[in-house]
C-alpha cells in the first residue's frame, strides 16, 4: 500500500490507515480500486470480466504470523499468484484494509454482510471461496464501501466484534 515516491508507512498514514496489523490471527477485508474494466485469467476460475469500481475481498489469517504476515503478502508484489486476489492485484490498487483479531473464522459471515450490502454485486462466483460454501469472497461496488457502514450491518446481524482500519508494520 504505497503511493509513488512514499514509504509504505507514510503512505498508510497519508491514506488514513490505522494501527499496524497484529501477529494474531483474524479476518480482513481488502478494499481495492480498479480504474477501468479488465478481463483477467483467475487461476482455475478462468477469464473473468471485472468492471471498473471498488472491490471488497474477504480473507482470514490464522497461520504463522497472523494478520501481519498475510497483509504483508497482500500489500506487496506477488511474483507468482498464490490466491485468487493476487491475480486481481495485478490491475487493481489496494486503497484500504479492514481487519479484526479473532480466533473464530469470520470470513463467511463477513462475506454475507457484504453480499447483502446495497450496491454490492458478485462479479466472480467462487472467487476466494474455494474452501467454503459461500458464493464468493469478492464483491464489486460502484462507490468506495465504508467501514462504518460495514460495522453497522455487522452489528445488526449480531456479528462478533467490529472491523478496524489497519496498516502494515514498517
Amino acid at each position: 500500500l504505497s503511493l509513488p515516491g512514499t514509504r509504505p508507512r507514510a503512505a498508510a498514514q497519508e491514506k488514513g490507515l490505522g494501527v499496524a496489523a497484529p501477529r494474531e490471527g483474524g479476518t480482513y477485508v481488502l478494499i481495492l480500486h480498479l480504474w477501468r474494466h479488465a478481463a483477467l485469467q483467475i487461476g482455475r476460475l478462468g477469464t473473468i470480466a471485472f468492471p471498473a469500481g471498488y472491490y471488497a475481498y474477504i480473507g482470514s489469517a490464522h497461520g504463522p504470523g497472523g494478520l501481519a504476515a498475510r497483509l504483508k503478502h497482500h500489500l506487496g508484489q506477488s511474483p507468482r499468484p498464490h490466491w485468487h486476489i493476487d491475480y486481481l492485484k495485478t490491475r487493481a490498487t489496494i486503497v484500504d484494509v479492514w481487519a479484526a483479531v479473532h480466533r473464530d473464522r469470520l470470513e463467511c459471515r463477513w462475506a454475507g454482510v457484504l453480499a447483502h450490502t446495497d450496491g454490492s454485486h458478485t462479479p466472480a462466483p467462487g472467487f476466494g471461496a474455494s474452501d467454503c460454501t459461500c458464493t464468493s469472497h469478492l464483491f464489486h461496488f460502484n462507490a468506495n464501501p465504508r467501514l462504518a457502514d460495514f460495522n453497522r450491518r455487522l452489528a445488526e446481524i449480531g456479528g462478533k466484534g467490529s472491523a478496524y482500519r489497519f496498516s502494515p508494520a514498517p
